[in-house]
């Protein structure tokens, strides 16, 4: 495939596209919020329905496993149908199942209507990107990615805030019913101001037969995949037949699903894209950068909530500071991405983060909520420095009909990313916590005199409390084993910061392997890829 880009007249959409890249991102914040939201309420749905903390669990794992099986073959069905009729039969769907969401009066109602609720929120971010992608010209798109972007990101830092403030003030059935007037508001702006371009209308007409054996590989494989991640820790992985099972289904189904669709003339995924050098490097970013978004913003909440005694809601205070800088650093991102070399931004993000991450190897059992907030607040300032040009060198040299497929498969990268961070940290926590708590243990043995010494502190006091010698003693011997165990697990901590900043800094070259758009550029219209 050729590097350049063909001229071609370009598309002007009827309406100023700052109105419809709010109007599409209005959406965009709704479904990543509800995404977090829903997390801080798991105790008070478990409670409300009468199930267990762990039935409570597949509230969140059903909506992102329907999630994730529809965003990658979310591009294929925008050119099957059209990206305006199905990005809005999204909006609806995902606004009528949080309806259905937040009258579910028992348990398996509330997941029926989120595994729903996913279908529909799933192909919500792909179509957005792709519209973007077409209303802006080259040198636009990184400002209207900003504020693609700002939604990305922020609505995970309130989420968890606004969930918790929801559930303590009101109920959790209003975590849902909140989606309503926003997705009411967001259909009504879609139907008056997106429209689908000249060359998405073309691949509309063009029904050619269904690939339904690709449409079930992909939907099955995927599905078994997030399953096994989301629900890995929890049954201790490969000592557990089901997830043993569900593994190796994942990977014989997507296996074959990759060799069928490579060979397929009208593929439900066009994996062929990957061969473009831009686009396959940025799907490789892409996961990687799903796994520090997401897996830090699961790790410091933790952190809080287990180490520190914070609250949920208080620990979703200390996210949120830190959208505000998200939202201020996109707008710098997206002003200055046009304006120098969109990969050497890539790279100088990728060193503040890293060095953001590092510097959180700092935090210790005694860290304040300023502390925390502050640090939180550098680490994630390079972020947009990443997300921004990746999001536009992505469709660097790519035919626009391919738009929609490109949308779909980077965001697929991206959540499959922050399952697969999630997934991979809890288990590195618990682990690494298990041989910290295995080295202090064999330092604190009794007889030791750091031990005596702590001991016979801890004896003195509670015997002024009035307890006996016999009781002192023994409570003595429990709070040793509790210190123990929470500086093991603030270890595990310090060690999963300073893995993710390591592994974020040997990505700082990737961003090189990419080309950098022609002036004035307009990717060419309807070249095959891969001949």
């Amino acid at each position: 495939m050729p590097d350049l880009d063909h001229h071609e007249e370009p598309w002007v959409p009827r309406f100023n596209p700052w109105a419809i890249a709010l109007t599409v991102t209005l959406a965009t914040f709704m479904e990543v919020l509800d995404t977090s939201i829903a997390n801080v309420a798991l105790p008070h749905i478990a409670g409300s329905l009468g199930a267990s903390q762990d039935e409570a669990t597949w509230v969140l794992t059903s909506y992102l496993v329907s999630s994730a099986i529809i965003l990658p073959i979310s591009g294929w069905l925008s050119n099957r149908f059209g990206r305006k009729r199905f990005y809005m039969s999204c909006v609806v769907m995902f606004t009528m199942c949080s309806f259905l969401c937040g009258i579910a009066p028992t348990l398996p109602a509330l997941i029926l209507a989120r595994v729903l609720q996913g279908l529909g929120g799933g192909g919500l971010a792909p179509s957005e990107q792709a519209i973007l992608a077409d209303t802006f010209p080259v040198s636009k798109r990184g400002q209207a990615f900003a504020l693609y972007g700002m939604a990305v990101v922020v609505a995970p830092a309130i989420g968890p805030t606004l969930g918790g403030w929801i559930t303590d003030n009101f109920n959790w059935h209003w975590i849902f019913f909140i989606n309503l007037p926003i997705g009411v508001l967001s259909l009504w702006l879609s139907n008056k101001m997106v429209e689908d371009p000249p060359h998405v209308r073309a691949r509309t007409h063009e029904k050619s037969p269904v690939d339904f054996l690709g449409l079930g590989l992909v939907a099955t494989g995927v599905g078994c995949l997030e399953f096994f991640l989301d629900k890995g820790q929890e049954k201790d992985w490969f000592s557990d037949p089901t997830i043993t099972a569900v593994a190796i289904l994942a990977v014989c189904l997507l296996c074959t699903f990759v060799f069928w669709e490579w060979r397929h003339p009208d593929p439900i995924v066009d994996l062929k894209l990957l061969k473009n050098r831009n686009f396959g490097t940025a799907v490789f970013l892409q996961l990687i950068l799903g796994m520090v978004l997401f897996g830090s913003t699961v790790l410091i909440p933790q952190y809080l909530q287990t180490l520190l005694g914070f609250t949920a809601e208080r620990a979703g205070m200390v996210l949120s500071p830190g959208g505000f800088v998200l939202m201020f650093m996109m707008m710098v991102a997206g002003r200055i991405v046009g304006k120098v070399d969109a990969r050497a931004l890539v790279a100088v993000g990728y060193v503040i983060t890293a060095a953001g991450l590092f510097n959180l190897t700092r935090l210790s059992l005694d860290s304040s909520y300023g502390t925390v907030t502050l640090w939180r607040m550098l680490q994630v300032i390079g972020l947009p420095l990443v997300f921004i040009p990746i999001s536009t060198l992505n469709y660097v040299g790519v035919p626009r009909s391919k738009s929609n497929q490109i949308s779909s498969l980077s965001n697929f990268a991206r959540n499959l990313g922050g399952s697969a961070g999630t997934a991979l940290l809890t288990t590195f926590l618990a682990r690494t916590a298990q041989t910290h708590q295995q080295q202090l243990a064999a330092n604190a043995l009794p007889g030791t005199p750091g031990y005596v010494l702590y001991v016979g502190n801890v004896v003195t006091m509670l015997r002024q409390s009035g307890y006996t010698a016999a009781q002192a003693a023994q409570v003595a011997t429990g709070m040793v084993y509790r210190q123990m165990l929470r500086q093991a697990t603030m270890l595990s901590y310090q060690n999963a910061f300073a893995v993710l900043s390591v592994a974020i800094l040997c990505l700082t070259p990737l961003p090189f392997l990419m080309r950098l758009p022609t002036k004035a550029a307009a990717p060419p219209p309807d070249e095959p890829m891969g001949h």
